[in-house]
């Protein structure tokens, strides 16, 4: 009897569960065998297990994980024959010291610790041979399952994200323009006090040698960190999502564990003020050179003050409700409020219940809220940073952290803050409009009063 047949007659919710359990286990038996695409689909996507159903979820954490930090290496001899290639003949003379064994594995290329020739320890990054090919062929292989991958993470469409993916791998294959967007960040975060970003050292073709940044990495902290380090972690990461576009003109778009670390130097034990957040792998940015869009922040502003028309009227002329579409106001704000509750509070507690409840409220079929988010139309312009939010509140929820969301929301992005002046200019136009409004009517009596005495006479 075949899987459909046999689920024929039984509860749509508990057929539904295993769909997902048959699922995961097909998808993270092959993402933890390969590279490559598959490798880079992962880690896309691991960001989304606190989306999952705890039972689902427990078995791939540690799975899920592992494919943030690590990869098959390349043989030595691999490496040194790209290192050959691009730096010379001459290339060990470069270091003082070299250690063949990667410090750290992932779709693209394999990190080696080593110190260079001016005794700074570096990270050496190497790109895998061939990787553009098989990055592109793996992603062109999964993208014929994105309907078989769909029902992993509810309300998660999985062909645009594959699709995207795509799109960035030129990117990230090109190690000039990330040591270029790294470089920015760099000199950007230079005196900064919480947010560290190793410097550039050299880059070639293929090649790029960075700082070497230690800490603890973000995927232990979500595996068996303190509530403070969560926290702190969790404050420091959304700091730096919102606060990167603003200052650099850049988004960093690769927000998944593997990418951070949490710097307690000289303070293991506190306070977690002292902490800071290191980021690595700039491969993959989006260019916004007035900082994120400011119809966002506005958006935002008028979801949390209520103004349903004013939110629908936004979204209508950025191309998120197509001129086809009509929709009632008011339903929109319902659908979009308990997304925004991070946004409703001093501090909000992400954690997975929160996320699921989500998921699961986006992927009721049965649901007016499921017909309505299938009648919105996400523009091109914001995919990415669509992705890159889902994609750091999937971190925030696996930290389990409390986080002062909205104080980054009124610091770093355009419009959800009222802007002093604007209400100052505001103030003194409603003045004016007063003393004018008394003017014409002291102007209109002192008019009439002539007549008045006339008539009296």
């Amino acid at each position: 009897m075949g899987a459909r047949e046999a689920d024929r007659g039984r509860p749509a919710e508990i057929v539904a569960r295993e769909v997902q359990q048959r699922t995961a286990e097909q998808m993270f038996k092959v993402l933890g065998e390969l590279k490559g695409g598959a490798m880079k689909l992962g880690q896309a996507m691991s960001v989304f297990e606190s989306a999952l159903p705890e039972e689902i979820a427990r078995p791939y954490r540690a799975a899920l994980t592992k494919l943030q930090e690590a990869a098959p290496p390349m043989p030595s001899r691999t490496v040194h024959a790209a290192l050959e290639e691009r730096l010379g003949p001459d290339w060990p003379e470069l270091f003082q010291e070299f250690e063949d064994k990667p410090a750290a594995a992932a779709s693209i290329g394999q990190v080696h610790r080593a110190v260079w020739h001016d005794g700074r320890t570096v990270a050496v990054k190497v790109q895998y041979p061939g990787a553009g090919e098989a990055l592109l062929s793996d992603l062109n292989q999964l993208s014929r399952f994105a309907r078989v991958l769909g029902p992993l993470v509810p309300g998660l469409d999985v062909k645009p994200l594959i699709a995207e993916l795509r799109e960035r791998v030129a990117e990230e294959l090109d190690y000039e323009l990330e040591a270029a967007s790294q470089r920015i960040h760099a000199e950007e975060y230079a005196q900064d006090t919480e947010i560290v970003v190793p410097e550039v050292v050299h880059q070639s073709d293929q090649i790029l040698i960075t700082e070497w940044l230690e800490g603890v990495p973000l995927s232990e902290v979500i595996a068996d960190g303190t509530q403070e380090e969560r926290d702190r972690a969790g404050q420091l990461l959304a700091r730096f999502l919102f606060s990167g576009a603003s200052r650099t003109g850049l988004l960093h778009a690769d927000p998944h564990p593997g990418n951070f670390r949490l710097l307690t130097g000289d303070a293991p034990d506190g306070p977690p003020e002292r902490w800071k957040l290191g980021v690595l792998d700039f491969g993959s940015v989006n260019r916004l050179p007035g900082g994120l869009p400011e119809p966002i922040g506005i958006a935002l502003r008028m979801a949390l003050e209520g103004d349903a028309a004013g939110v629908y009227e936004l979204m209508r002329g950025e191309g998120f409700v197509k001129p086809t579409i009509e929709l009632d106001p008011d339903d929109l704000l319902d659908f979009l409020l308990p997304m925004l509750e991070p946004a409703q509070v001093d501090a909000f507690l992400f954690d997975r219940q929160w996320l699921r409840s989500q998921a699961a409220r986006m992927a009721d079929r049965h649901s007016p809220v499921y017909e309505l988010g299938n009648q919105l139309n996400l523009p091109p312009a914001y995919l990415l940073i669509h992705r890159v939010t889902l994609s750091t509140i999937g971190v925030l929820c696996q930290l389990g952290a409390t986080v002062r969301m909205r104080d980054e929301l009124e610091a770093w992005v355009p419009g959800f803050a009222v802007d002093p002046e604007s209400e100052d200019r505001a103030e003194e136009d409603a003045k004016e409009g007063l003393a004018a409004d008394a003017g014409a009517e002291a102007a209109e009596g002192a008019e009439e009063e002539p007549e008045a005495a006339e008539t009296s006479a």
